[in-house]
């Protein structure tokens, strides 16, 4: 077969998305094919830079071509990633994306600690990152990020304040916690929350994101109702234990992203707590809660389990004093960018597959 573009894109053509399930050309994702004698080199834009699919693509990228053009030609892919979006530019957070929102029924679920490690995670898989600390009464993302004290600055644009958020890790970040002193307690009224979480969303200076996570309150409040309010959320991740009680819980805060009114889509389930490993027994697991329940939430309502965490020690101390598990390399760290990897595929299969999100208009 004479080597051309068309001939390369028609040996592309039968390459598939594993999550997309489409093949790379129709999808648009090989771009800029140059040929200089037997070397030709072209970019495959996945659709996040947190794909765990990446070597996959790339090896039957190369196989079909080696079907078609031998083994006589140097091919040099440039995998690079671009990050799919529904959203039109709006008033509201222009630049941003995909907004997700990490919820869960009840409190003490881990569901801080997953919001917190699944942002570092898919900021160090290269992808631009913010999280909102949406527990106006609980904030503890200041303590996990080990920026207790900071104060956003304040810079005037136009005739509005805008706040500038602190950065740590490579995500940007805005708290509650950021605004009051340390040891006060945030006292406020729902309205005065929502109004907390509405600042935080249109008076700060978020710039360009791939995702904005929203650390949100256990259960479902005002809080939730004023996100979907002012936002048009890409998809929810509940987080929960394998315990019947927490499983209760979640299943209402499932089912409250799923009313027809709100529609917010699942993008999946993620089981915190699912086993005890010792450290010095790593190969041991001691199921204290139950087993399997968030997976058998996903399936009830048929959406995707995207992962389990086990509990580890040092995965509390990390959130106490600072440096999130996921920068620490090991067990912990290889399990939550495993679940940074789902939730961006999970993404992607929605951007792909679904339409836009509205706002919710909800009256009465």
């Amino acid at each position: 077969m004479q080597l051309t573009q068309d001939s390369i894109l028609k040996s592309l053509s039968r390459v598939q998305d594993p999550d997309l399930k489409k093949d790379l050309v129709t999808l648009g994702m090989i771009q800029k094919i140059e040929i200089e004698g037997n070397t030709v080199r072209f970019n495959v834009v996945l659709t996040t830079p947190a794909c765990p699919l990446k070597e996959v693509i790339k090896n039957n990228c190369l196989e079909e071509l080696e079907k078609d053009f031998g083994k006589g030609i140097n091919w040099e892919l440039n995998m690079t990633s671009e990050v799919t979006t529904i959203r039109n530019a709006t008033p509201i957070l222009p630049q941003v994306k995909n907004i997700i929102a990490i919820a869960s029924g009840k409190g003490g679920v881990g569901k801080s600690t997953t919001a917190v490690n699944l942002a570092v995670a898919l900021a160090q898989s290269g992808a631009k990152v913010g999280l909102i600390d949406a527990d106006i009464s609980g904030p503890s993302i200041p303590t996990m990020f080990n920026v207790e004290g900071e104060q956003p600055a304040v810079k005037k644009i136009g005739e509005k304040n805008t706040i500038i958020p602190i950065s740590q890790y490579g995500v940007k970040l805005m708290s509650i916690g950021f605004l009051t002193p340390t040891d006060s307690a945030v006292v406020w009224r729902g309205p005065m929350a929502s109004s907390a979480l509405r600042q935080f969303i249109s008076d700060v200076e978020w710039g360009e994101l791939d995702y904005l996570l929203i650390d949100l309150p256990p259960g479902t409040s005002d809080i939730h109702l004023t996100m979907v309010q002012t936002l048009p959320v890409t998809g929810a991740v509940i987080v929960t234990t394998p315990q019947k009680v927490a499983l209760a819980d979640a299943n209402k805060g499932l089912s409250m992203f799923r009313q027809p009114q709100i529609n917010v889509p699942v993008l999946g389930v993620i089981e915190n707590m699912a086993y005890f490993t010792p450290e010095e027994l790593p190969d041991n697991k001691y199921y204290l809660f139950g087993k399997e329940g968030g997976r058998r939430l996903a399936e009830k309502y048929s959406v995707p389990f995207l992962g389990e965490v086990p509990i580890i020690q040092s995965i509390r101390e990390s959130g106490d004093t600072g440096f999130p598990a996921v920068i620490k390399k090991g067990l912990t760290q290889d399990a939550y960018m495993t679940l940074a990897q789902a939730v961006a595929s999970q993404v992607a299969i929605r951007n792909a597959s679904q339409g836009k999100t509205e706002v919710v208009e909800i009256k009465g």
